[in-house]
Parts: C-alpha cells; sequence; structure tokens
C-alpha cells in the first residue's frame, strides 16, 4: 500500500507520439506534470514510456528532483505582477485580493493548485503549448522578489518598502 504524500500532482498534459515502422505505427506517449507541496514547493518534470502509466510516473520523479521554493504573499498570493516568457509561451500574473480565486486557465490553473496559490489572476499571451506555457510560468515566478529579501538587500524596513510600494 502506497504511503500518503505531502506532495500533490498533476497531470498538465500527455502526447501521443507515433513512429511509423515497417510493421505499422508505434505509439509512445510523452507526459508533463507539475508536483507541489501548497505551500510555496514546486517542480515540474518530463517523461516518456510506450505505455501511459510509465510517462507519468517518469514524469513525477522528475518533478520531484527539479523543486524550486516561491515565495508568497500571506501563503495565497503574489507579491507583486509578474511577467514570464519561455520560447513563444507568455504569461502575465497579477496578485489578487481575497476571495477572488485562482482565474486562470488549463496549464497556469495546474500550477497555481499545485503551488498553494488562492488568489490570483493569470493571462497566458502567444502559444497555448503547455510546456512553455509552464516554463514560462515558472521563470516569471522565479524572478519574483519578497519584501522581506528586497529590505535585506537594500537595507531597509519591510514596513518602509510596503509603505512606498502603496503609495
Amino acid at each position: 500500500m502506497r504511503e500518503k504524500s505531502e506532495f500533490v500532482e498533476k497531470l498538465v498534459a500527455i502526447n501521443r507520439i507515433t513512429k511509423v515502422v515497417k510493421g505499422g505505427r508505434r505509439f509512445g506517449f510523452a507526459a508533463l506534470v507539475v508536483v507541489g507541496n501548497q505551500k510555496g514547493s514546486i517542480g515540474i518534470g518530463q517523461g516518456k514510456s510506450k505505455q501511459v502509466p510509465d510517462a507519468i510516473k517518469k514524469a513525477t520523479e522528475d518533478a520531484r528532483k527539479n523543486m524550486i521554493q516561491i515565495p508568497l504573499k500571506d501563503g495565497r498570493t503574489l507579491h507583486h505582477d509578474i511577467y514570464g516568457r519561455n520560447g513563444s509561451g507568455k504569461v502575465l500574473m497579477r496578485s489578487a485580493p481575497t476571495g477572488t480565486g485562482i482565474i486562470a486557465g488549463g496549464a497556469m490553473r495546474s500550477v497555481c493548485e499545485v503551488l498553494g496559490i488562492q488568489d490570483v489572476v493569470a493571462k497566458s499571451l502567444g502559444s497555448s503549448n503547455p510546456h512553455n506555457v509552464v516554463k514560462a510560468l515558472i521563470k516569471g515566478l522565479k524572478s519574483q522578489v519578497s519584501p522581506k529579501l528586497l529590505s535585506s538587500i537594500r537595507g531597509k524596513t519591510i514596513s518602509e518598502i510596503i509603505k512606498k510600494r502603496e503609495n
């Protein structure tokens, strides 16, 4: 029996790849999975195999290896607006007040759910390819700067930075 994991796994996309050979067609599958603990940790992974379950298993293992930590405001939203880009996949994310929920589509919704973001407004611009959208989102989230980090870099208190931002 499998023990309960602290991580939430979401299958974002699965592709069927066909290789034409002498005897007919050979099918393979590629899976894209996001894994997170709903407290600010997230990992994305890709896996390929001849069977779907094996591809998902490989992608999940890859995602667990590539975990990163993202700072969240009050554990529910972003600190500021984020723009991320990967290839032709572009994403725009905005922090939202409490009770807004996750207003995002497809691949972005999965990432927000496993990351633990509860209030956000997001838009995918350009490519709708889930691989590029997810990678663009992770790049954007990595570029986010929390007031705590910013205050230590600039040598100011957190309240000074937040006060300035609201004016």
